[in-house]
């Protein structure tokens, strides 16, 4: 099983440098059901995305909490900058979760764990 969290000198997807990651392949199938589970407590939605690719499994586990009310849902694992979500988002209304933000997240999302940006800087 490998590591939630891993350190050394590492490239992030948002091209940005860092001494460690959250590496979201360490959870496992019922870990993405139960973060799923606490994401539909705190938000109502109607259709879910997944940001390609650490966001699709998570889309995928929250699909049956979709109801016929509620906004468009924008899901991804880690947020460092929001740029993923927003190209996923392309200017349409919607709400975004994310399981872990370690940076900016844009207005219209929130996080289910957050890093303090103070603290990373």
């Amino acid at each position: 099983m490998s590591a939630l969290f891993v350190s050394g000198n590492i490239r992030l997807h948002s091209g940005m440098q860092s001494d460690w990651k959250i590496e979201c392949d360490a959870l496992d199938e019922h870990d993405w059901m139960t973060l799923a589970h606490l994401i539909a407590e705190r938000v109502m939605f109607s259709y879910v995305e997944g940001v390609p690719n650490g966001g699709i499994c998570l889309a995928t586990c929250l699909q049956p909490y979709q109801s016929a009310e509620g906004p468009l849902l924008i899901v991804d694992d880690v947020c460092t900058t929001g740029a993923s979500l927003e190209r996923q988002r392309g200017g349409r209304d919607a709400v975004g979760y994310v399981v872990f933000a370690r940076g900016g997240l844009p207005a219209w999302a929130r996080a289910l764990f957050t890093l303090d940006a103070h603290e990373e800087g």
